[in-house]
């Protein structure tokens, strides 16, 4: 119920509908808009007016980036997430924030590890005398060996998926984090197959080689990416302790889902996107299904 001021009062009516009232404002203007005109934004909605002179101001690499991924026409399956909010990520940081604070406490910490962690052994009991714990492929990158590595690993994960999620969809971008990290317990795996490793690390570079493969599709300037690619993957040769093996595997199965992405991103392209995601995830699994046995028995 409304007052006989609110009523009267023009400001409380949508400007381009002057019939309907309306509590919301446009988050530019500040001018007050009706459902019909309201067009979601990272904070807010705004109004059609504003909408078109946000778009007229884009540079020639963001307009590229909308016509390639907002999916115009319906073309497109990889349309921005319409809250802006990267729900997956925020989950993602307190799922393995949770679980990193869990793992300092004394007396829990080096049991859950224990539970957590990977290292090829646990897939060939025949072999190794180990008991067959294959979901450790996935576990491990929610694990992590202490405050340090945690906190690097979930600020990258912050930064990263600020970009990534609300451009690729929640589900998408899920599948690049998952898949990444399992791309990268993969190659340790093939590479190091008595090796323990925790750590989103694998997850993490395959978010930065996906942010460069789809940056460079869209026309972006990558060079700064691919420099903290880079230097990342140096350091992990020069400081001990550091699994490098699984920033190879994630980066390389980041860039391969990143293909899959920008080359299926049409809507009738859906099937075959989803076919060849599964389809790498079942090659990473062939991979540790046959290759590291025959390493272990050399």
């Amino acid at each position: 119920m409304t007052t006989p001021e609110f009523a009267t009062n023009r400001d409380n009516f949508c400007y381009r509908h002057p019939d309907r009232q309306s509590f919301v404002l446009c988050q530019r203007c500040l001018r007050t808009i009706c459902p019909e005109c309201q067009t979601p934004a990272p904070v807010g909605v705004i109004c059609p007016e504003c909408m078109k002179a946000e778009r007229k101001n884009r540079t020639p690499a963001q307009k590229r980036a909308e016509r390639r991924w907002s999916g115009r026409g319906g073309a497109a399956t990889l349309s921005p997430v319409r809250s802006g909010r990267p729900v997956v990520t925020y989950v993602l940081l307190a799922v393995t924030s949770l679980i990193g604070l869990l793992q300092l406490v004394p007396g829990l910490g080096d049991t859950l590890t224990q539970q957590l962690l990977f290292a090829g052994v646990y897939l060939y009991p025949d072999l190794s005398g180990m008991p067959f714990e294959p979901w450790r492929l996935l576990t491990a990158v929610f694990a992590h060996g202490g405050f340090i590595h945690l906190a690097l690993n979930m600020l990258a994960l912050w930064m990263l998926g600020q970009s990534l999620e609300p451009m690729l969809g929640r589900v998408r971008f899920l599948a690049l984090y998952l898949v990444s990290g399992l791309g990268g317990s993969v190659m340790v795996a093939l590479l190091d197959p008595t090796q323990a490793t925790v750590g989103a690390s694998g997850a993490i570079f395959g978010l930065m080689a996906a942010l460069l493969i789809i940056g460079r599709h869209i026309g972006a300037n990558v060079t700064g990416i691919l420099v903290i690619l880079g230097i990342n993957f140096a350091y992990g040769f020069f400081v001990s302790g550091i699994a490098w093996q699984a920033h190879l595997g994630g980066a390389i199965v980041g860039a391969l889902v990143a293909l899959v992405l920008v080359k299926t991103k049409r809507r009738e392209q859906r099937t075959w996107q989803i076919a060849a995601l599964i389809g790498l995830t079942v090659v990473l699994l062939l991979l540790v299904a046959f290759v590291p046995p025959l390493i272990l028995g050399a």
